[in-house]
């Protein structure tokens, strides 16, 4: 790796990992406060039926602060914040040692930088998903049950507790992994893009400004690597979320329906067409592009500040 790139980055094995989850526990839970709201009216644009009075994501947050208040905008969020921390602790680890093991086996390879870090980072991004929904897909259904729950004619519950129950009785254990497949199919890919676009853009961007291998200005100040940082996360989202945005409203759809409506991928394929055409692949395109972006921005952010704090004096 250049030696400029290097004075940006920091390594896992570099890292106090005690520490390093402690403290990211607190962080990526702010920050899941701060965001979660926009998951709710996201959820509930791509579930409503055509009757739905509520077709805006202005309409349903209005809705929602009318009927239930800022409570409103949290539902299901006691069971997202609960499955949320030993998810992410799997993805990071899994991330960062996958992303360290994939650098080293290009190195024969002689492949760019840029190349490097897209391949690199989108295989770490790809695999850790792949881990992280064994914990991530049973929270998301009961969660996004919580989300619509009395929406466009969807259930009321009483809590987590209370969907747990119901979908164990109805479909046992196989209910919690409900779209289990398409989550893979939709987050993998997802997490592969975001992590080769934030990758691939940063190395770009620090060429652009003159921190290459044939030209180097030196060690960049920290202001500069954050707004690299933050760019390279504005980049990675809308990438991720242009392309990602149709299979997440199939998942989401098939997540969230009742247990007697059993469907299947090719049904809720149909009534998306059925009710909007092909622009139905797109509902809740906008929370989910500001979403994405905010988070993986904010997420970058605070991971690469997180490093910082965590790193190993020497």
């Amino acid at each position: 790796m250049a030696q400029s790139f290097n004075q940006t980055e920091i390594n896992w094995n570099k890292l106090d990992k005690t520490k390093f989850y402690v403290v990211g526990a607190g962080l990526f839970t702010g920050i899941t406060v701060a965001l979660y709201p926009v998951s709710v009216v996201k959820t509930r644009l791509q579930v409503g039926t055509r009757d739905a009075v509520e077709k805006s994501a202005f309409s349903i947050a209005r809705g929602l602060l009318r009927t239930d208040g800022v409570p409103g905008l949290y539902k299901g969020f006691g069971t997202v914040i609960t499955g949320a921390i030993p998810a992410r602790i799997i993805f990071l680890s899994a991330l960062e040692t996958t992303k360290a093991a994939t650098f080293r086996v290009l190195e024969p390879f002689r492949l760019s930088e840029t190349t490097n870090a897209a391949l690199a980072n989108g295989f770490a991004g790809m695999t850790s998903s792949l881990f992280a929904q064994s914990v991530f897909v049973p929270i998301d259904v009961v969660s996004q049950k919580l989300m619509v729950q009395g929406y466009s004619g969807h259930a009321q519950y009483s809590g987590g507790l209370d969907v747990a129950r119901k979908i164990l009785k109805s479909d046992g254990i196989r209910g919690f992994y409900r779209g289990f497949g398409l989550s893979v199919v939709t987050y993998s890919p997802s997490s592969a893009v975001w992590w080769a676009s934030y990758g691939s853009s940063q190395r770009i961007i620090w060429r652009f400004l003159g921190h290459g291998i044939e030209y180097d200005k030196g060690t960049p100040s920290l202001q500069k690597i954050l707004l690299v940082q933050a760019s390279g996360g504005i980049i990675a989202g809308a990438t991720s979320s242009c392309i990602t945005t149709p299979l997440d409203t199939i998942k989401t759809r098939l997540q969230v329906m009742s247990y007697e409506k059993k469907s299947t991928v090719k049904q809720v394929v149909k009534d998306l067409i059925n009710e909007d055409g092909w622009k139905g692949f797109y509902r809740g395109f906008g929370p989910r592009f500001f979403s994405i972006s905010a988070w993986g921005t904010s997420m970058i952010l605070t991971y690469e500040y997180l490093k910082r704090l965590c790193t190993i004096e020497e």
